[in-house]
């Protein structure tokens, strides 16, 4: 199971005792307080309000769908979704914040299955919607010098972009649309069935489109 992480985690480094403090201090804060602060631009509030929910609500999906990698995507995604949320004021205090975090959890996983019952048969075809334009302006050939310059600026902007990304959303994409793996393919390279890499490359896209939405980016020739 991989939950979200701080980065003193990730790293391996031992958080210092101010960082600790600060956890002890949140974790006494209620949901709503927390909330708030997060609001009002306090990030630590955040974090410990994820540290505190991650494991209940990653449970509540994988019990859903009994499957770990794509569990991890949903989870993060639901975060996501849920930062977007809070800083929309967004947020409806009447119930508490975990059934409310579930409630969008359930309504991803329904989105997955959905897709995944129109997607039965999966062919190159599949996904081929307007957000899969971006890329076909990096795979388009073109003699002409001045389009493979703004071809080659393109494929930097969104290399760039995909930082923000979880690392596995940024592992199917370049898999994907850089190196022009099919998805059975991805789905061998990366160990995964192919409804995971679906998902997968379907919640990367889904955030992805979001970061340009929210910096003004538009990707064009």
């Amino acid at each position: 199971m991989h939950l979200w992480l701080e980065s003193d985690e990730i790293s391996g480094r031992l958080p210092d005792r101010k960082f600790l403090l600060l956890r002890r201090v949140m974790k006494s804060k209620s949901d709503s307080l927390l909330i708030s602060l997060y609001q009002k631009g306090d990030e630590g509030a955040l974090s410990a309000l994820i540290h505190r929910h991650q494991r209940e609500l990653f449970t509540f999906i994988f019990y859903k769908i009994n499957d770990e990698d794509l569990a991890n995507d949903i989870f993060q995604d639901t975060f996501m979704k849920i930062i977007v949320m809070l800083k929309e004021g967004r947020y409806n205090e009447e119930g508490k914040f975990i059934l409310w975090a579930k409630r969008i959890a359930h309504n991803l996983i329904i989105d997955h299955f959905r897709l995944k019952s129109k997607n039965i048969k999966v062919s190159e075809t599949t996904f081929e919607t307007d957000e899969y334009s971006i890329f076909d302006l990096i795979r388009e050939p073109s003699e002409n010098i001045e389009d493979q310059l703004v071809s080659r600026q393109i494929q930097e902007d969104l290399l760039r972009m995909l930082q923000f990304l979880p690392q596995n959303q940024q592992e199917v994409i370049k898999l994907r649309f850089f190196d022009g793996l099919s998805f059975k393919e991805i789905a061998d390279h990366t160990d995964m069935s192919i409804n995971t890499t679906l998902g997968r490359v379907r919640y990367a896209l889904i955030n992805l489109r979001k970061i340009m939405e929210e910096n003004n980016i538009i990707l064009t020739r």
